[in-house]
């Protein structure tokens, strides 16, 4: 058995023990980095040290202090009712709404995390307000980004266009975002439907009031079974038809200055280009010197073993690629003399790899494997493409991306690993489906 091939079962393993104990996978995770890295490979510690991802660290940490904020001054509150106010009764407007905003705040070049930072919150709390599963939600919010992800402007979108353009395809970059668009928001519908309507299985069909909760979550206490986790999460009831009017919610300072602060969170990451943590970081700071009583019960409120899950695992995928084991998957791909088996291989090692690290580090490696296989005559450039930009995006929703991270960040700190499991396995489902489907739409049938 190859070193690689071990380092990947010890992987497994601490994801298998992590799901099914109440041991935190990304300690496990970031143990074993140590034993893998110093035993098996014989690298220094420093070496295994540089694996963390301090980036992502920063941006868990900077987000998920300004939530605190955010919920803790009751801005989500504020957000929600406007957002109420503004949906009336039409309870299937709002995660049309949600996936039109993060898709709009995407496509204007915000990092897909500062989309959903921004979007998540709000979202989640106005879903419970309409009885609308928070799985749901989430899954609609990061549908929205992804979808808004490949415009020209974003991260996403620069690196995908530079396969365009070595595959000599550069004026398919608007298809390319289009297609991205249009793939997500069926995906996002779809994701909403089926969600909801094992809600409502589940549920029996019976309906009441989800309750004007201000952002408390419907998932079940951390004690819970699998089973009993994975329904409650699903069957929170739908309201009842007739609702009453919200809760007005004033439009306090704090408020407003936090909102203006969302805002400046945009500016900074789009327009300055300031990393997403650092921002949130520097946000949360101005808020706190504006109001000290906050801080305190933001830090608390700060899910921190959801932070060494994801950096955990995440130094462990590091240690990975700086050990050679992901690079002889891609060597095994170039070897390959079929291009379209290549492109689809190519998808699910992509699809793979991005669940559990960031998706624009996944772009960027995998660039010069596909661009040989988009310049096959006998292939469309923009149809591999574009295989590759979904498939690689799509798993966003994992834990263990950032993107996934974030919306563990905005549900209610003792439902974490509930929230996880259910991520986990809906991620687990999109590398299994999501690949194949584009490649056999965008490579097979030659679409574009």
């Amino acid at each position: 058995m190859s070193l690689s091939l071990i380092a990947f079962f010890i992987l497994v393993a601490a994801f298998a023990v992590g799901s099914f104990t109440r041991i935190n996978a990304g300690l496990i995770a970031l143990v074993a980095a140590f034993g893998v890295g110093t035993l098996l490979v014989g690298m220094p510690v420093k070496d295994v040290i540089g694996q963390f991802p301090a980036g992502l660290f920063f941006i868990l940490v900077g987000a998920t202090l300004l939530f605190g904020i955010v919920r803790i001054t009751g801005t989500i509150d504020l957000l929600a009712y406007w957002a109420e106010r503004l949906a009336g009764d039409r309870k299937a407007l709002v995660p049309i709404l949600m996936f039109l905003l993060t898709a709009a705040l995407a496509s204007a070049g915000a990092f897909t995390p500062a989309a959903v930072a921004i979007v998540a919150p709000v979202a989640l709390a106005l879903g419970l307000r309409f009885g609308i599963s928070t799985l749901a939600m989430g899954l609609v919010i990061v549908q929205g980004a992804n979808a808004g992800a490949f415009s020209p402007v974003n991260p996403f979108g620069v690196l995908a266009n530079v396969m365009l353009d070595d595959a000599g395809a550069s004026d398919d970059s608007l298809k390319l975002y289009i297609y991205c668009f249009v793939f997500n928001a069926v995906l996002a519908f779809l994701a909403y439907v089926l969600v909801q309507w094992f809600m409502n299985r589940r549920s029996g069909g019976k309906t009441h009031n989800a309750g004007n909760d201000g952002g408390d979550s419907a998932l079940p206490a951390v004690g819970a079974s699998v089973g009993d986790a994975g329904t409650s999460l699903l069957t929170k009831a739908a309201p009842a038809p007739t609702r009453q009017a919200p809760a007005k919610v004033e439009a306090t300072p704090i408020r407003i200055l936090t909102l203006l602060g969302l805002g400046t969170l945009l500016v900074l990451t789009t327009v300055l280009g300031i990393d997403v943590g650092v921002a949130s970081l520097i946000v949360a700071l101005v808020l706190v010197c504006l109001k000290p009583g906050i801080q305190k019960p933001a830090v608390d409120t700060m899910p921190w073993s959801a932070i060494i899950l994801v950096t955990g695992i995440v130094t462990y995928v590091g240690l990975l690629e700086e050990m050679g084991a992901l690079k002889e998957l891609e060597a095994g791909i170039a070897g390959l003399g079929d291009s379209s088996l290549a492109a689809l291989i190519a998808s699910y090692v992509v699809a793979v790899v991005s669940a559990f690290a960031s998706t624009t580090g996944t772009l960027g490696v995998v660039s010069p494997i596909v661009s040989p296989i988009a310049m096959d005559p006998a292939l469309s450039p923009i149809g591999v493409v574009t295989a590759i930009a979904i498939s690689s995006s799509v798993v966003d929703v994992s834990p263990m991306s950032t993107s996934g991270a974030l919306l563990m960040a905005s549900a209610q700190p003792k439902d974490e690993r509930v929230f996880f499991r259910a991520l986990l396995v809906w991620a687990i489902v999109m590398i299994g489906v999501v690949p194949l489907l584009a490649w056999l739409i965008f490579v097979q049938l030659g679409l574009g």
